[in-house]
């Protein structure tokens, strides 16, 4: 019998970093290229990264996604998804678009939550641009690894504990972190969820 899981042939993600780029010139490829799907740009104090990913990365952010809202409903947190809209803060030389990110409990200016996905090192700092931006959390998943991190701080910090998912068991949610196997793989996470609350 054959699986039916397919592999995802790698494609390289596509980046290009230019230095010396000024705020209006990244505005202006903001409207220049808003309407291409998928890109992303990345402004940081004037380095811009401009990002295409690739169908891995864009499976591995929506397993991350599907587990986690559905863990909020379960468990009654209230989440407003802002998918990947622009932020951006001229004041703070800083902006870019999220592969997701979440208010929670009310809408706010700014997402409580963002989620990243890297696939391949280097690039911009995205840590230091939602740092910059006021984003108080980013989960990521880097080197098939989650980790999730508190921005509050003077220093950026890795931390086992959400702020808005204080229950939520990271290492947990991370084993069902198979972008293949999604509907098998969110089913088999909250069976667990749910025996957890009993």
């Amino acid at each position: 019998m054959t699986s039916l899981i397919q592999p995802v042939n790698p494609v390289e993600e596509q980046r290009v970093i230019l230095p010396g780029v000024t705020w209006q010139q990244y505005e202006n490829l903001l409207a220049t290229l808003a309407d291409y799907p998928g890109l992303r740009l990345i402004y940081l104090e004037g380095t811009l990264e401009i990002f295409m990913p690739s169908p891995e990365h864009e499976m591995l952010k929506k397993v991350i996604v599907r587990l986690l809202e559905r863990y909020a409903e379960e468990v009654d947190i209230l989440l407003h998804g802002y998918g990947s809209t622009t932020f951006r803060r001229e004041a703070k030389a800083r902006g870019l678009e999220p592969d997701e990110c979440y208010c929670v409990d009310t809408l706010k200016e700014l997402p409580d939550l963002a989620i990243e996905v890297n696939l391949t090192s280097g690039g911009i700092d995205k840590l230091a641009v939602y740092k910059g931006l006021g984003v108080p959390e980013v989960l990521l998943w880097q080197n098939r690894q989650l980790a999730l991190y508190n921005l509050r701080e003077t220093e950026s910090r890795e931390v086992v504990q959400s702020q808005f998912f204080p229950d939520l068991d990271l290492q947990l949610l991370a084993q069902y972190i198979r972008p293949q196997e999604q509907p098998q793989a969110v089913k088999e996470f909250l069976a667990v969820v749910r025996s957890q609350k009993n």
